[in-house]
């Protein structure tokens, strides 16, 4: 099995191919970036975006309500 590179030592390779395809005129395909994941914070809050929002519309919900009894 073979040991996986530490970062730095991936990242060292991949600049020792890419200055020595400066010099040979052969240029390394372009890697693809990982997708970073989604930061817990956001999550956090549009989670409770979402919660403010649906106690909003109950809210109005009961007010209208009550608003429906008195005018009866």
């Amino acid at each position: 099995m073979a040991k996986k590179k530490s970062k730095l030592a991936a990242r060292a390779a991949e600049l020792e191919a890419a200055v020595a395809g400066l010099f040979s005129g052969v240029t390394a395909p372009a890697k693809k970036k990982k997708k970073k994941k989604a930061k817990k914070a956001k999550v956090v809050k549009a989670a409770k975006k979402v919660v403010t929002k649906a106690k909003k519309t109950a809210k109005k919900a009961v007010k209208k309500a009550k608003k429906k009894s008195k005018k009866k």
